[in-house]
């Protein structure tokens, strides 16, 4: 958390959730400033756990499961779905039975509890979400809940395999901006989200959110 919270000052990136995990993060970020910022995050917050830790353990080789992987994310009712997801991981991985025991995720920081580093920029969010600040605990308590509800909880690969998750026009003005970047990629829609699709690939979850791609 040390280095993801010096990286948010270097770079001038807003976090809106995160989660860390023993191997890999997931990060829901805005950025403030440079285009590649929130790539150059990934790669100081990589660089410098991997490097801490394999120097305290004497040890060698990768550290982190996979590698950097961005998702742009509509900010609508898509961005919430990717908090709920992104707050969910170690729930679906069995480790935990609600966010609120993994210390490591932005669920804590949503909640109000106090942390010693403060990563996600509250203000930012909520005004994205249009929620006033005291009812907003309240409400992502209630969205986890509904979720927990579910119990049947799994991998959605919209989130880990595309480029862009939203509505269909959100994801056609990503298609376009990113040109030949995008070609061979298809659009793909379940349930009224369309999602543009990277090939059959294991990737780790990062969202950054583009508001008007």
């Amino acid at each position: 958390m040390y280095w993801l919270y010096k990286a948010k000052q270097q770079f001038h990136i807003s976090i809106l959730d995160y989660m860390i995990t023993s191997n890999h993060i997931h990060l829901l970020a805005l950025s403030d400033g440079k285009q590649n910022d929130i790539a150059r995050t990934m790669h100081l917050v990589s660089g410098r756990t991997a490097w801490e830790f394999n120097h305290n353990r004497n040890r060698k080789g990768a550290f982190w499961e996979d590698r950097y992987h961005a998702t742009a994310v509509e900010t609508d009712d898509h961005l919430v779905q990717c908090m709920i997801y992104i707050d969910m991981n170690m729930v679906r991985a069995g480790v935990v039975k609600h966010p609120a025991e993994w210390p490591y995720c932005g669920y804590q920081e949503l909640t109000d509890k106090k942390l010693r580093y403060t990563l996600i920029n509250k203000r930012r969010l909520l005004k994205i979400l249009q929620i006033k600040e005291n009812n907003f605990p309240g409400i992502y308590n209630e969205w986890i809940n509904e979720y927990l509800e579910q119990e049947n909880f799994y991998r959605e690969s919209c989130w880990t395999e595309s480029l862009a998750v939203g509505n269909k026009e959100f994801v056609e003005r990503v298609r376009t901006k990113l040109g030949v970047k995008a070609k061979g990629r298809r659009i793909e829609e379940k349930s009224g989200t369309f999602n543009l699709r990277e090939p059959r690939t294991s990737y780790s979850l990062f969202c950054p959110p583009k508001k008007g791609v």
